[in-house]
């Protein structure tokens, strides 16, 4: 479905064409700005602010190319479609080459230009104007426009102001740990430390000393006295990563913190005070595990004052273009390449994806092609081969166990000829289980007889 009002900069130097063109898109529901040369058209391009350029190739004085070329140093992200009557084969492959988004060649099907003008729109880049999501710097480096992020965003700002724990959940890949920082920063202790723990890569024997501190001579190796992460967010924010991973010893004495505000280092007779704001965040369903008792339900109700759930990437798909965009352009600074682009059917696949690792996993296609890259713009062959790549599952225990007792049986089938009984024998199993191992594989005996 279309936007209204996107504005759509035509330009041509046969006005009785540009007029019917004006007709059809305003019919449309969008909003028409023409120039009858490629050099009007670049002159008033920073006052118009078009989201799309419908232009002629062949044009006196500026053809479509070059106004291309100069439109791209303008704005790299803003689509172009060329529309000429001397379309060719040569023509087409160096527009599409330099990232011209399409070639038309006249006389127009409206349906086609039409379709055209939606895919152009709904797959390109972020306009010259747009923002790449909040504009504030609490919030920076967090790229939406979906209304399901807005409406999350505006909540975030709304809850950093007070005192209250948050609880961010959400799918790995989603970012929580980019929202923690944005409350952070929208808070009255931005000016403090802002600490965060990933609860999940610390070996359980060391999460205590890690957060709590120590005392020297405690244990083996506390060779001096340790404040740890906690006591280094005093006055600050402390964001515990994956909570859910935490052993209930350690969450009986992380409550003690928020409900005494005091903390007690291992080996220690005393205890400290501390005024920290606790920020978690897990992938894990936690009121699943306060019910089979991995959590406790306590220390869930202190950490879950509020609660922020971010989506899936999939769910949030209208948000795909302007990260890819984001990537790419890093990717590209990066990898030291000049890439403008991504072809619309690579934009396609994007967007079509189910990202099970979400925004990570996006970052990870957008940066594996640039470095494949050797042409301005991702073309849907390589995207299809990066995604390829990047999306193959690793199996489960049950898929690599079936999968090893699959291959297991077809290779003593084979080095026995469909013989049962000897492959039994090898396998140290009775004839009847064998036969049953085969029917649940499906795998047929008399098929490696050799006639």
């Amino acid at each position: 479905m279309t936007i209204p009002q996107n504005t759509i900069l035509l330009v041509d130097d046969d006005t009785d064409l540009l007029s019917l063109l004006s007709i059809r898109l305003t019919g449309a529901g969008y909003k028409v700005r023409q120039a009858t040369s490629g050099e009007e058209a670049l002159a008033n391009l920073p006052v118009i602010s078009p989201s799309l350029v419908i232009t002629d190739l062949r044009m006196n004085g500026m053809d479509g190319l070059k106004l291309f070329e100069s439109i791209r140093a303008f704005n790299a992200f803003l689509p172009v479609i060329i529309m000429t009557a001397h379309g060719s084969i040569p023509d087409a492959v160096a527009a599409t080459q330099k990232g011209v988004f399409s070639f038309l060649t006249k006389p127009l099907d409206s349906k086609i230009l039409l379709r055209e003008v939606e895919r152009a729109l709904s797959l390109s880049g972020p306009s010259q104007n747009a923002q790449e999501g909040c504009a504030e710097d609490w919030c920076r480096g967090i790229i939406y426009q979906s209304r399901m992020m807005t409406d999350i965003m505006a909540e975030a700002r709304l809850v950093a102001e007070g005192r209250s724990n948050i609880l961010i959940m959400g799918e790995s890949g989603t970012g929580k740990e980019l929202l923690a920082k944005a409350i952070h920063r929208a808070s009255p202790r931005r000016a403090q430390p802002f600490i965060a723990v990933n609860c999940g890569a610390i070996p359980e024997t060391l999460l205590e000393s890690e957060l709590f501190g120590h005392v020297k001579g405690s244990f083996t190796g506390a060779v001096k006295d340790h404040h740890g992460l906690i006591r280094a967010a005093d006055t600050g924010t402390l964001f515990l990563d994956e909570i859910g991973d935490t052993p209930l010893a350690f969450q009986v004495k992380l409550l003690r913190v928020i409900q005494e505000r005091t903390l007690r280092p291992v080996g220690s007779t005393e205890s400290i005070p501390v005024d920290v704001r606790i920020l978690s965040a897990t992938h894990r369903p936690l009121a699943k595990m306060v019910a089979d008792g991995s959590f406790r339900e306590d220390l869930y109700y202190r950490l879950n004052v509020v609660a922020l759930t971010l989506p899936s990437l999939a769910e949030r798909a209208e948000d795909i273009p302007l990260l890819a965009y984001h990537f790419l352009r890093e990717s590209a600074v990066y990898a030291d390449k000049t890439i403008h682009a991504f072809a619309p059917e690579a934009m396609e696949m994007l967007i079509g994806e189910p990202w099970p690792g979400n925004i990570r996993q996006l970052y990870n296609v957008v940066e594996h092609s640039v470095a494949l890259a050797t042409t301005p713009i991702i073309s849907a062959a390589l995207m299809a081969t990066t995604i390829k790549k990047t999306f193959t599952p690793y199996p489960t225990f049950a898929e690599a166990r079936l999968r090893f007792e699959q291959d297991y049986l077809i290779s003593l089938l084979k080095m026995t000829e469909g013989n049962v009984s000897q492959a039994a024998r090898i396998a140290d199993r009775n004839r009847t289980d064998f036969y049953t191992l085969l029917q649940r594989n499906y795998i047929v005996p008399s098929l490696f007889k050799k006639s």
